[in-house]
């Protein structure tokens, strides 16, 4: 091992090292800050419309609407599709919070369906059956980064006149038949938080569409609903992109493709990993379906035989982080047992929540970190001796020329 990194059983491992991405791009971050600091003008303006630009590039669409987070994108994209009280939204219960907040916050109701198991998000056969004359849309979310079966979903679409909201804020770059998500709906929506895979310095959101009377909608709405000169057609909100962030957006754009290649890369190696400490009976590995690109906003195993807990109790003690996304399914949060759903009644759902847990995954990680977090999850599940001292693994180290060459 060339690097010289301390004893496998006490060097901290981060879930994600916000600091190691940005010393590569410092420089380029600083003078971008400093243009907008010259020119200080610091909500929407030159910025936000060359950001807009560039992101309509990358995802292959017509535009693209800057805001203030993914889940204003969320409920911007409700609102100018004009769903509201007594509309029905379709989407999954496996997923972050806001998915279904946006839809109950413009007064719509969700309707959950249940995940596939092996990608993590709805499962196609289940959405037709949710259908009732109260449906205005669906909302599939592209979770950890890849694609949800869509072909399917754009028939169930057609066939009853529904509108297709993307929750792409996991998934920026991710594909399904050669085309990126944020196309593959009416309209898609994506997230800057810090942690995604293209991350702001705060929050920040966008929505794509080809629709250019939806694009226009949603350029109003972000902004109350001004039609310019303080002439309001409508109500809207305040969920505009600020330019400071567009323009880090913009310098960390020009470096996501090479990000996800590395991500890419530490999702092989982990494979390689485990399948070297004999693992592939106890966890189950995440992989690319077909027709699908895997961008790995998350690295998520499922933990087999109830022992979830016991793994990430013995990763924490060594200082080895991991998450859980996400733990109790949408449909049994307390706020929305006014729906009506039971524990039991999306059995995929509640079996994911109950085994996932997400592993460091970020492109500044290092092959002998990924050794320290899988040998740690080794020894949680009793597969080799925790007195095996520091040495990288029991084994001959496979592993030792790929880490001098990332070294």
């Amino acid at each position: 091992m060339s690097e010289s990194a301390p004893a496998l059983s006490v060097e901290p491992v981060p879930f994600i090292d916000l600091v190691a991405q940005h010393n590569t791009i410092a420089s380029d971050i600083n003078e971008a800050v400093q243009r907008v600091l010259a020119t200080q003008q610091f909500i929407l303006g030159d910025e936000v419309a060359e950001f807009e630009c560039d992101i309509a590039e990358y995802c292959d669409s017509r535009v693209a609407i800057g805001c203030a987070s993914g889940t204003d994108a969320l409920t911007l994209s409700l609102m100018a599709l004009g769903i509201g009280p007594g509309d029905e939204v379709i989407t999954s219960p496996f997923t972050f919070f806001a998915t279904a907040g946006a839809i109950c916050r413009v007064g719509a109701t969700p309707v959950f369906v249940d995940i596939e198991p092996a990608g993590f998000n709805m499962d196609p056969e289940k959405i037709e059956a949710a259908v009732t004359e109260r449906t205005r849309a669906v909302m599939p979310v592209h979770l950890f980064g890849q694609c949800t079966e869509m072909e399917p979903l754009w028939r169930i679409a057609v066939r009853n006149g529904l509108s297709i909201v993307e929750d792409a804020c996991q998934a920026i770059g991710a594909e399904y038949r050669g085309r990126r998500a944020g196309v593959l709906g009416t309209l898609g929506c994506f997230s800057f938080f810090p942690t995604k895979n293209l991350g702001g310095a705060g929050d920040g959101g966008l929505v794509t569409t080809d629709d250019a009377d939806l694009a226009a909608r949603l350029r109003r709405l972000r902004v109350h609903g001004d039609m310019g000169g303080y002439r309001h057609k409508e109500i809207g909100v305040n969920s505009r992109l600020d330019s400071l962030q567009a323009a880090i957006l913009r310098v960390k754009l020009a470096h996501l493709e090479k990000w996800t290649t590395a991500r890419q890369q530490n999702a092989k190696r982990y494979t390689e990993l485990f399948r070297h400490y004999d693992l592939l009976d106890a966890v189950e590995l995440p992989a690319a379906l077909p027709d699908r690109r895997l961008v790995y906003n998350q690295f998520t195993i499922r933990v087999k035989g109830d022992r979830r807990a016991e793994v990430l109790a013995s990763l924490r003690k060594r200082q080895v982080s991991a998450a859980i996304y996400y733990p109790v399914p949408l449909h049994i949060q307390e706020c929305f047992l006014h729906l009506g759903y039971h524990a039991g009644d999306l059995p995929e759902s509640e079996q994911a929540a109950a085994e996932v847990l997400s592993l460091p995954v970020f492109p500044e990680l290092r092959p002998y970190q990924q050794e320290i977090v899988v040998r740690e999850i080794a020894q949680a599940l009793g597969r080799i001796s925790s007195t095996a001292g520091n040495a990288v693994s029991p084994k001959p180290r496979f592993l030792d020329e790929q880490t001098r060459r990332a070294a």
